[in-house]
């Protein structure tokens, strides 16, 4: 026990001698110091400062906001132009003719992009040696011209009919004059390879928009025998200048899927089956000779029928069977 205590009396004996340490003394708070006010009314900035900025900013935006509507006339002007349709089935036959469902045109990857249908013409018809590639219009699909299909192969012809990228079963991609085009080449490439056809028993056929490619085949491949215009669209510069969403946009600089025709067939020698509705005979007025112009009665006209098959006859007498294949084969 007294050496627990002495123990106790040692401790505090080291804490009361250890030396404390003094603090320091606190220093007064630092202010920054700032030059004095001058003398006078305070600063304000100018009235017209703010209005010159505004107006910087509003004409940013109108410059932006231009821009961006340009861009998208740029980009989707196609959707003002071509109106395309898909569909999942074909037709088994037309006009009671079978119809023989094709995929071609490959990719870089072998994968077909195009469909097609054919349907062979009647042994020993009058035009069994014609093949007719049908370029439909901008508008539905190929199956929309099942009609035109029909009373083509009624002639005795067989009938290549093709649907472009985005259009009916062909790979789905939107369409422009670009690609339509290369599918048409792609079409004609199609029967003179693989259906072994020969150039100068193919003949283009065009409604609509598809009469521009039609002539734009004829152009490239001289061999061609003849071409057939059918109901041409109108300018496709002109419906989009039309619409009210494109006021006050440079149109003309804009739009380039143009789809020409009349000054492709004011240079065309190639022989021409002009089917035309009576608004478009002045379109197509310069179309150069030789050539067959015909005005069309409405479609729902009950002697349209008959005003097709009595033209188609005319024109492929004419030039195709008469002057040309024929000819060619007897050589």
């Amino acid at each position: 026990m007294w050496i627990w205590t002495v123990w106790m009396l040692q401790f505090f004996e080291m804490v009361r001698s250890k030396p404390t340490q003094k603090k320091a003394p606190q220093q007064p708070p630092q202010y920054r110091q700032y030059p004095p006010r001058p003398d006078g009314p305070p600063e304000v900035v100018h009235p017209m400062w703010l209005l010159k900025a505004l107006a910087v900013v509003l004409v940013a935006a109108l410059v932006c906001g231009y821009g961006a509507l340009c861009l998208l006339l740029y980009q989707g002007q196609w959707q003002l132009i071509l109106h395309p349709a898909r569909t999942t089935s074909h037709p088994a036959e037309v006009a009671g003719a079978p119809v023989e469902f094709v995929r071609f045109g490959p990719d870089e990857t072998a994968v077909p992009q195009l469909t097609g249908w054919t349907i062979p013409a009647a042994a020993g018809g009058r035009y069994a040696g014609v093949t007719v590639l049908f370029l439909p219009s901008g508008d539905g699909s190929l199956a929309d011209s099942a009609p035109t299909l029909g009373l083509l192969h009624g002639l005795g012809l067989t009938v290549f009919g093709v649907d472009y990228r985005g259009y009916g079963e062909s790979v789905a991609v939107h369409p422009n004059q670009e690609r339509m085009m290369a599918d048409a080449d792609a079409s004609f490439v199609y029967l003179t390879t693989s259906r072994g056809i020969p150039a100068r028993q193919i003949v283009p056929y065009g409604v609509g928009l598809g009469a521009s490619l039609a002539a734009h085949l004829a152009a490239e491949h001289g061999e061609i025998p003849g071409v057939i215009v059918d109901s041409p669209a109108a300018d496709p510069l002109a419906t989009v200048e039309g619409d009210p969403r494109t006021h006050y946009l440079p149109v003309k600089l804009l739009l380039h899927d143009r789809f020409p025709l009349a000054d492709l067939l004011a240079t065309l020698k190639t022989p021409k089956l002009l089917l035309l509705p009576g608004a478009s005979n002045r379109m197509l007025g310069s179309a150069a000779d030789p050539k067959m112009t015909i005005e069309l009665p409405e479609r729902s006209s009950a002697v349209y029928g008959e005003t097709m098959t009595r033209s188609l006859t005319r024109f492929l007498d004419a030039y195709i069977t008469a002057n040309g294949i024929q000819q060619m084969q007897i050589r």
